[in-house]
């Protein structure tokens, strides 16, 4: 049998919209931080020309073989995708911290990358406790007596574990990608058995997303200073499509000057390759130590609680 607890209907935002109003809140207020901190005032950074090389550090994830390095976190990330109980997975969100504090890696970029995982999880904490099937010995609350209504706390519980999984996991991306030369890491992914060919098609869309953005926001600017303002009629329509078609256009134009500039510099299928791979003592041993760490926390998971 379940625990039912009665609250009156009154009490419903009291108990359970304010706090989850207040998480919003902090998360408006955090993106709002991150993107004052990433383009400061009085300053028009061209990121048309993204960093490729930002390997500036010299912490031990930065010296650590890329290819051990990638397997690891790998290992590291299914060991706590998998773990099903809270205190482990909060566990796993210090260890991950403890890592990026040990990249030094940059905290707008870190806030940038929770935030994007913040309207799904937020979404998971309001809609599973309302949802989750009543198993017998859960704590439910029911207000007004309104049976649709009843708040699971085992599915708070469970949203919040998984919540803490996601924020752990993605912790860990960025000192995974920013310890490392972006070309660096996937010539070790080549190294591992991924196809050449992926490899250069990703170096190739980070660095030329950046190009047709900054066209893109320089043509809207065009837009605007001729007086163009969004609307909800046909002319917009009919300017929205123009934007698009000429955008298409002008970004196939600079994709054939690219590659025709490649094959001009020699390019035969293949890029130079970035950096030697020597895989050490040290990085077998630091490689154990985080697979060391997973399979602690999946042993505290399954055996101790």
């Amino acid at each position: 049998m379940a625990d039912i607890i009665q609250y009156p209907l009154w009490q419903l935002p009291l108990l359970i919209l304010m706090p989850l109003g207040c998480i919003a809140a902090m998360v408006i207020c955090l993106r709002r931080l991150a993107h004052r901190k990433e383009i400061p005032r009085g300053e028009d950074p061209d990121w048309s020309v993204p960093s490729l090389d930002d390997d500036t550090g010299a912490t031990l994830l930065h010296r650590w073989d890329v290819r051990a390095k990638i397997v690891t976190l790998l290992v590291y990330s299914f060991a706590v995708a998998s773990l099903e109980h809270l205190t482990p997975s909060l566990l796993a969100v210090v260890l991950s911290l403890t890592a990026m504090a040990i990249a030094r890696v940059s905290v707008v970029r870190v806030l940038l990358r929770l935030l994007a995982l913040s309207g799904f999880l937020g979404m998971l904490l309001v809609v599973l406790p309302f949802t989750v099937p009543m198993h017998s010995g859960d704590t439910v609350l029911l207000f007004g007596g309104i049976q649709w209504l009843s708040f699971n706390v085992r599915g708070l519980l469970l949203a919040v574990t998984i919540a803490a999984k996601a924020v752990a996991i993605a912790l860990l991306m960025e000192p995974l990608l920013a310890t490392a030369p972006l070309p660096v890491t996937l010539n070790g992914l080549a190294r591992l058995g991924l196809p050449e060919m992926v490899g250069q098609m990703v170096l190739l869309s980070y660095r030329y997303v950046h190009v047709f953005l900054h066209e893109a926001r320089r043509m809207a600017s065009g837009m605007r200073v001729r007086g163009f303002r969004k609307r909800t009629d046909l002319y917009t329509l009919y300017a929205v499509a123009g934007f698009l078609g000429m955008l298409f256009v002008r970004s196939f134009e600079r994709t054939e000057r690219v590659f025709d500039a490649m094959r001009a510099r020699g390019y035969t299928g293949r890029f130079p390759e970035q950096g030697e791979f020597r895989l050490q003592g040290r990085d077998i041993l630091l490689a154990s130590a985080w697979i060391l760490a997973g399979g602690a926390l999946i042993a505290y998971d399954r055996i101790i609680l």
